[in-house]
């Protein structure tokens, strides 16, 4: 009986995240990673050592849905639920539940509110100079600030399931990435940056997100003119339940057109990662996060970080096989 829950459980799972997935895992690990080479060099060496946890455990928030109930919300805002216009929506928790209602928005999708939950908790975890919770919060926050990236987790037609799109979502954020990624230019100047205000650079990163949107939904529209339904759509059989998919065709036409948003706002996703890392560690007082390492950081892992760093700069983390996201078979 236990093994016969466990698999219905892992069923419902893989099916919620097929749909419901947030910046695909391909994209999720990738932000995490670009982030590590954003930070400074008192940063650096802590997280570069957990690189591959970092990585792994990037989509980890995702895994959770299937026994938190309370997980879904944190991963969206659902605009329209709130007001018509983003910037009529207060930036500080307090302000919205007195505005709003706590029931309201843990109904209706808090992403940028528990962003900055998580950020507390990663100065927390920095004070306590303990390594485990700061990993922990680290990579939960990486999560949700990329999540707030994707225009399609601001608004309650989040699969085009009100405009007759549904599987846009998919679409956005896993088809067209997965396809497009060799293509990306994963490489930017941006280096972590204090935040002198991370609720409103939270809130900058929704409001983004969510104007995007009108493009988003009318791309997809425009690009169907060209495509017959048997060439714009496949059927997949994932899970034991089928599915009907966008083509990988009909992505690289939508994701051409659209360029290059998916791509900016995985750069986008990256930065904001390396900045809220950042300022948590300068308000947790700059601690020593190297000295909490297991092990040291050798000679050999300061070469290391370094030839990733420079094929990050290069634009060459795929072509050198350095981006751990694409590694093996990544389009799951």
């Amino acid at each position: 009986m236990k093994t016969l829950f466990f698999l219905r459980l892992c069923l419902v799972l893989a099916v919620t995240l097929f749909i419901c997935g947030s910046w695909g895992f391909l994209v999720h690990k990738t932000c995490t990673q670009l982030a590590v080479y954003e930070l400074p060099a008192d940063m650096q060496p802590f997280f570069y050592k957990h690189l591959q946890y970092l990585t792994d455990s990037a989509i980890r928030p995702d895994l959770r849905r299937s026994r938190d109930t309370t997980e879904a919300t944190k991963h969206f805002i659902d605009i329209e639920k709130y007001n018509t216009d983003a910037a009529a929506i207060p930036d500080t928790w307090a302000d919205a539940v007195a505005k709003y209602q706590k029931d309201t928005l843990l109904k209706y999708g808090y992403v940028p509110y528990y962003v900055i939950m998580m950020k507390d908790r990663l100065v927390n975890a920095m004070k306590s100079d303990n390594e485990d919770s700061i990993m922990f919060y680290a990579i939960d926050m990486a999560h949700y600030i990329e999540d707030a990236n994707v225009p399609l987790h601001t608004t309650m037609n989040y699969d085009g399931q009100l405009t007759g799109q549904r599987g846009i979502h998919a679409l956005w954020e896993s088809v067209t990435p997965e396809i497009e990624i060799t293509g990306y230019n994963l490489y930017n100047s941006h280096t972590a940056t204090y935040l002198t205000n991370p609720q409103q650079a939270i809130w900058k990163a929704v409001r983004k997100a969510n104007g995007l949107l009108p493009a988003v939904f009318a791309t997809e529209k425009e690009v169907s003119k060209h495509f017959p339904d048997t060439v714009k759509y496949k059927v997949v059989l994932k899970y034991g339940k089928t599915f009907k998919y966008y083509t990988d065709t009909f992505a690289a036409v939508y994701g051409n057109a659209l360029k290059p948003t998916i791509n900016g706002q995985l750069i986008n996703s990256a930065n904001l990662v390396a900045d809220f890392w950042y300022t948590s560690w300068v308000d947790a007082g700059k601690p020593n996060l190297t000295r909490l390492l297991h092990s040291r950081f050798s000679r050999e892992n300061a070469r290391d970080l370094e030839k990733q760093v420079n094929s990050f700069k290069n634009n060459t983390l795929i072509k050198d096989s350095l981006l751990n996201a694409t590694k093996g078979n990544f389009r799951e």
